[in-house]
């Protein structure tokens, strides 16, 4: 099932509050007071050369414009960065919020942790779930049962060859704050087989859970799917199959850079 891709540009703040390199510190403290944000993307010539948080005007010494209190070594995103991308940045560096630009380094907007959640909001699983279901009916032509049910974890055939250790880190701590949505999950004869949520069942069982939330898409016969035709190829058949990649190998880093790297090769 491919699932429609979204982008930091649909999701993310475009009405930023900004300042310049010469916008005086004390101005920035009033900034902070009046609209509740705790930092700011720095402009010169349209394009982003900095932020200034309420970390640096309380850690370094002090400077009467923002120019000598900026941070210049941070993390950007490229407007056209996919939003699942964008949030593993986010947690994986530890960041609330991230400037974005576009191809010439201007500022269009902020990416920030409410925008992530209201993408996966906007993005829910019924929606995932409901296009899934509909699919199969018109592929197989059968009418299909839905229920939303705890399936065994032991019970669960994945079809997907690899996840990311980044990735795997945020579903865990989901999972144990009770807030991870729920699996897709077809049961096709007496065959549970895991359609999306693989990170969310990879952690439930490494943190011992005996069942997985899903929404079950129940075909009533028994019919032998091509996602499961493909993981008999590639020799998937349980959990242990599934290979975990490291941060440092994911491809998305290659988009994110700091001001700073991009700056020295100019």
């Amino acid at each position: 099932m491919a699932a429609k891709k979204s982008f930091v540009k649909d999701y993310m703040t475009k009405n930023v509050i900004s300042v310049t390199p010469n916008t005086p510190t004390e101005y920035i403290i009033d900034l902070m007071k009046e609209s509740h944000h705790n930092s700011y993307p720095v402009v010169e010539d349209n394009k982003l050369v900095g932020m200034i948080t309420a970390f640096d005007i309380v850690a370094k010494d002090w400077k009467d414009t923002v120019k000598g209190m900026m941070s210049t070594k941070l993390v950007v995103a490229n407007e056209n960065l996919s939003i699942n991308d964008a949030s593993r940045v986010m947690f994986r560096r530890g960041i609330s919020r991230m400037p974005v630009v576009d191809e010439k380094g201007v500022l269009v907007g902020i990416i920030t942790n409410t925008d992530m959640v209201r993408s996966h909001i906007e993005r829910s699983t019924p929606n995932k779930v409901d296009y899934f279901k509909t699919t199969m009916e018109q592929l197989y032509g059968i009418k299909t049962t839905l229920r939303r049910m705890k399936v065994e974890t032991n019970k669960l055939r994945p079809t997907q060859d690899r996840v990311y250790a980044d990735e795997l880190e945020g579903r865990t701590y989901e999972l144990k704050k009770g807030l991870a949505e729920p699996a897709i999950v077809v049961k096709t004869g007496d065959r549970w087989i895991l359609v999306d949520g693989h990170h969310r069942a990879v952690a439930s069982k490494q943190l011992g859970c005996e069942t997985v939330d899903s929404y079950v898409v129940d075909l009533g016969r028994d019919i032998k799917l091509g996602m499961e035709k493909t993981a008999d190829k590639a020799g998937i058949e349980t959990f242990e199959d599934i290979k975990i990649i490291d941060d440092d190998k994911h491809p998305l880093i290659a988009i994110t850079e700091s001001i700073q790297d991009s700056e020295s090769r100019e």
